[in-house]
């Protein structure tokens, strides 16, 4: 796969020679302090940061006249013509939010590139997103965001999210996704009528070790866009706020105890689809976060939020990166199989394959998918192959449970003896799905009593062994990835 060479010559999809190796696990960040560095901060916190947070919390409260006044008789359908009084409001708030922003120890930004008029870039993408503190290129530009329908109703804040006019998403509306989209197409075909939206595609937070999977949400309405790239290159990172890590609050402490605070905000080149990227709202959104990898030298990993979804769960049984489950979610989503109806297919060609014999071919299983036959589909075969191994009567015995667990949890070994003795009540040297499920809805803690009692370390991948929290195997052909053990949620 190769980008459009009449617009991007020198970029291929598989050109990764001037990316570094990811080291870091991009949603986990810690904080370490010298004892120096405490001091400073302890002294910081009963001087400064007091300070700070008053006259930060005063103009926010100052700019809120503002902002009500401008938003009175405002239409969520319609851009008003722009009076002298809204176009002081405007750059009223504009000052208030700088020097709210100065407050808070981010005494000057650095602005690069130049920032493309509404009529040609009608859609602004940022990466990374790190913290909340990224909402300062919005600030500086009032420009529109995807927000929370729930946010307007936030007393101050929510007046003055009302008048960057955001494209509201409601949860409790199943069609919401639908309507958002819907919305953010019609704006951007104004012709520049309304303010830019900023989107940060990834989605959620991470601590820029490299760039996640974007989201399409951004790239469907198939009008150039305007790359944007964030730094914060202060030696001590109190801005990042990640799955696991520092709390909100914490960093916001943490943050005003800096006596600087240093962000580059980049405008990039604006980046025009091709007609083939008009029609493939993920090849749009692979290309340009390249593009935005490439500036900030940073890697991008092939795995996305969704994935990581399935790690989040504490405790001895949370899956890890290296676990079939992770490669067989990853797999489905690149070929474009939905959760649902892959479950569904799924079963049908387990069903499909106990008729025919033992083993469902892989030309037999990419019929029942519709799909060509690609390596990836011969790699999701040969899962599925290990996911629906068991006999006609559907049960497996003991050898078999430890085999599914050791596939399923990424890991090198599991005595599963008392575990499969305790769920095998009638001694028939066999189990089946139900005697499974049944057992766990009694014995919810039954890892710990039954697979964690004899161990006194947690066992450690069948794969190549993990650097900071990455599977080297983990690396795809086609570009430099790594494998991401999700934490605690932060997800916009």
């Amino acid at each position: 796969m190769k980008l459009p060479d009449e617009q991007h010559p020198s970029l291929e999809i598989r050109d990764r020679s001037d990316l570094p190796t990811p080291f870091r696990n991009p949603f986990v960040h810690e904080l370490r302090f010298t004892p120096l560095e405490k001091i400073r901060i302890g002294v910081m916190t009963v001087t400064v940061f007091p300070v700070r947070l008053f006259f930060a919390v005063f103009l926010m409260l100052l700019a809120w006249p503002f902002a009500f006044a401008a938003s009175l008789g405002r239409s969520e359908l319609a851009v008003e013509t722009e009076t002298w009084w809204r176009r002081i409001c405007d750059i009223a708030l504009r000052v208030l939010m700088r020097a709210m922003w100065f407050c808070g120890g981010f005494h000057w930004v650095t602005v690069k590139g130049e920032p493309a008029p509404p009529s040609q870039a009608p859609i602004l993408t940022l990466a990374p997103h790190s913290s909340y503190f990224d909402a300062i290129p919005i600030t500086m530009t009032m420009a529109s965001i995807v927000m929370k329908t729930e946010s307007k109703n936030i007393p101050v804040w929510g007046t003055l999210i009302k008048f960057i006019r955001p494209v509201f998403v409601s949860r409790s509306d199943q069609d919401s996704r639908r309507k958002t989209v819907e919305e953010i197409k019609r704006r951007a075909h104004a012709g520049g009528e309304w303010p830019q939206i900023m989107i940060f595609p990834e989605g959620t937070c991470t601590n820029r070790s490299c760039l996640i999977t974007f989201k399409p949400g951004a790239f469907i309405p198939a009008v150039p866009v305007q790359p944007v790239v964030l730094r914060y290159p202060n030696k001590m990172d109190t801005i990042t706020w990640t799955w696991q890590g520092p709390g909100a609050f914490e960093i916001l402490w943490l943050t005003l105890c800096q006596f600087h605070n240093p962000i580059e905000i980049e405008y990039l080149p604006l980046y025009t689809p091709s007609e083939e990227e008009k029609n493939n709202p993920a090849l749009f959104a692979n290309n340009v976060r390249r593009i935005m990898a490439k500036a900030l030298e940073l890697p991008i990993t092939d795995l996305s939020f969704d994935d990581c979804q399935l790690s989040q769960a504490k405790g001895p049984l949370r899956v890890p990166t290296n676990s079939s489950l992770l490669q067989f979610n990853r797999l489905a989503r690149r070929l474009g199989l939905r959760t649902g109806t892959t479950d569904t297919v799924l079963q049908q060609a387990s069903r499909a394959r106990n008729i025919w014999g033992y083993r469902l071919g892989l030309e037999d299983f990419a019929q029942y998918l519709d799909l060509p036959v690609t390596d990836m589909l011969t790699e999701l075969h040969s899962l599925f192959n290990q996911m629906y191994e068991a006999k006609e009567d559907r049960a497996i015995v003991e050898k078999e449970l430890g085999s599914i667990l050791r596939t399923a949890l990424g890991v090198a070994e599991v005595d599963v003896t008392e575990l499969f003795s305790a769920i095998d009540t009638l001694d028939a040297g066999k189990i089946t799905h139900d005697d499974f499920c049944r057992f766990v809805v009694q014995h919810p803690d039954f890892a710990q009593e039954y697979l964690l009692s004899s161990r006194e370390t947690p066992s450690t991948p069948h794969t190549v062994p993990l650097t900071n929290g990455f599977s080297v195997e983990h690396y795809n052909t086609e570009e430099p990835t790594c494998s991401i053990p999700g934490q605690k949620k932060k997800e916009d």
